[in-house]
């Protein structure tokens, strides 16, 4: 239930803050959404509230809208129109490959550390990720 709750805010969010992305700048919204991440990711650590947690998938559905489309549209906008394909291919490619990582790791690190060193390194991780595109991209 709580996942179709995170895809409705998820499919609700998304065309707004693509016009946000448009107005002001898809780096400024995607910079957001890792920031939303962070938050999401640091409050599951602690969290054992179900209005919380409630509360915490609205803002992770937040984030997934202002990261999925964004990403690729900006994407889009660094390339060559005839190599938009291919860079968006190869972006979602190194995801897939990125998030099969991640899942391993964070597999062995549920397994052997639990839940909450799991998820604050997940906030961590945004946030090096958040200052590296906020300084160096």
């Amino acid at each position: 239930m709580v996942y179709i709750f995170y895809n409705i805010v998820y499919a609700a969010l998304a065309y707004p803050l693509g016009i946000l992305a448009d107005k002001f700048s898809m780096k400024t919204i995607l910079l957001f959404g890792l920031l939303l991440f962070a938050i999401v990711y640091a409050g599951m650590a602690f969290n054992h509230n179900l209005r919380i947690f409630f509360l915490l998938f609205f803002i992770y559905g937040m984030y997934a809208a202002a990261t999925d489309g964004v990403s690729k549209a900006w994407i889009s906008n660094l390339v060559e129109k005839k190599q938009t394909s291919t860079a968006i291919g190869t972006f979602t490619a190194f995801q897939s490959i990125c998030t099969m990582l991640a899942s391993v790791l964070g597999g062995w690190l549920l397994l052997f550390y639990g839940f909450p060193l799991f998820f604050i390194l997940s906030s961590l991780a945004s946030l090096l990720a958040f200052f590296y595109i906020f300084i160096v991209v």
